[in-house]
């Protein structure tokens, strides 16, 4: 969730895909902006965090950077649950991860908060000639699901700060409840009960 306190926002952000999609380049190149041509593969999650200014707010993203392997999607939810945002990621020249990306956006509207902003992030966009996934076809796909969608390239770093600051500008600025969940305790005096033993 987003939490907010004098225009400054903590928003944690989880980014989902299929193995290979370059989620955890996209992070390294926002977080630290580095590339690293053969990234290792995510085990489990890692986790990052940022903090940019944006328009009236300063906000703080705390990254949950998924892996994309199979054997730890049971994982997932732990990650996405109470998230305001999500990218969901997939590489443009895998028509597979696509479909893998779809799967994922349909899991968060089922069971995600139905407040976050969710972004698909078409990866890989220096490798143009290499694509399998056309851009207009997911374009309608990100509008008829609600979701903005971007192309970037973490190897050029294209566009993968603009996804950041899109997300940022289109949380939600709602202040906090003034009970968050839990329950009300009252102030009250002790009865005292009639006999102060128990054996009377």
């Amino acid at each position: 969730m987003a939490t907010t306190g004098n225009k400054n926002i903590n928003a944690k952000l989880v980014l989902l895909g299929d193995v290979g999609a370059g989620k955890s380049s996209l992070v390294l190149r926002f977080v630290k902006g580095q590339f690293v041509e053969f990234q290792e593969s995510t085990i489990g999650a890692a986790f990052f965090s940022q903090t940019l200014a944006v328009n009236d707010a300063t906000v703080k993203f705390e990254i949950w950077d998924t892996a994309g392997q199979e054997r730890y999607h049971s994982l997932a939810p732990m990650y996405y649950r109470g998230a305001a945002a999500a990218i969901i990621v997939y590489d443009i020249t895998n028509q597979a991860s696509f479909e893998r990306a779809k799967k994922w956006v349909q899991e968060l509207q089922a069971q995600g908060n139905p407040n976050m902003v969710m972004a698909l992030a078409g990866n890989k966009a220096d490798l143009l000639d290499a694509r399998k996934v056309a851009a207009e076809a997911t374009q309608t796909y990100a509008q008829e699901n609600g979701l903005f969608f971007m192309e970037t390239s973490a190897k050029t770093a294209s566009n993968v700060n603009d996804i950041f600051y899109e997300i940022a500008k289109r949380l939600p600025r709602v202040q906090p409840a003034q009970n968050p969940a839990g329950m009300v305790l009252m102030d009250r005096p002790a009865e005292r009960t009639a006999s102060a033993s128990c054996c009377s």
